[in-house]
């Protein structure tokens, strides 16, 4: 009650004058620049918010991009370990073949090398042969035909069969 004893019009007149000058200088100097900064502020934020969900996408995006990358690179990595494997195979037993076909060259060159050795050794066998049953022939000859009607014997035997063959 003391408050409304001391309360003075005059006083509160001025206060209320002061305070809309206070408020009307305030909106003119101050709140617009406050308001400015934090209007300023609030779409700094929002335009931080937007690059940071766009970022997250590109990330993603790049992620989903390394995955499908990596996967084409390891299914060019099996396909290439693939080839190498079937080019490996091939020249293995293309190998194995010219092995086997180079063997079966050499077996033939030499049994045929071979026979020619053993054609050779027995036609140097029967020249040896021809040549001892000559050499026999003739001592065998010169001692049986010593005596001339021997010889003419002999020479009628041998005309003889030679009319047969």
């Amino acid at each position: 009650m003391a408050l409304l004893e001391d309360f003075s019009v005059g006083l509160f007149f001025w206060q209320l004058l002061l305070f809309i000058v206070l408020l009307l200088v305030l909106r003119k100097y101050a709140w617009k620049p406050i308001l400015g900064a934090v209007e300023e502020r609030e779409q700094s934020i929002e335009d931080s918010l937007a690059s940071a969900e766009k970022a997250r996408e590109e990330m993603q995006r790049l992620q989903s991009d390394n995955e499908r990358i990596l996967a084409e690179a390891r299914a060019e990595r099996d396909a290439i370990l693939k080839e190498a494997r079937e080019i490996k195979d091939k020249m293995i037993n293309d190998a194995k073949s010219e092995a086997g076909s180079q063997a079966e060259k050499i077996i033939a060159n030499a049994k045929e090398q071979i026979q020619n050795e053993k054609m050779a050794a027995v036609t140097d066998l029967k020249n040896q042969v021809a040549e001892m049953s000559i050499e026999i022939a003739e001592l065998v000859l010169g001692k049986e035909l010593s005596a001339e009607g021997k010889q003419g014997a002999l020479v009628k035997e041998q005309l003889d069969q030679f009319k047969l063959n």
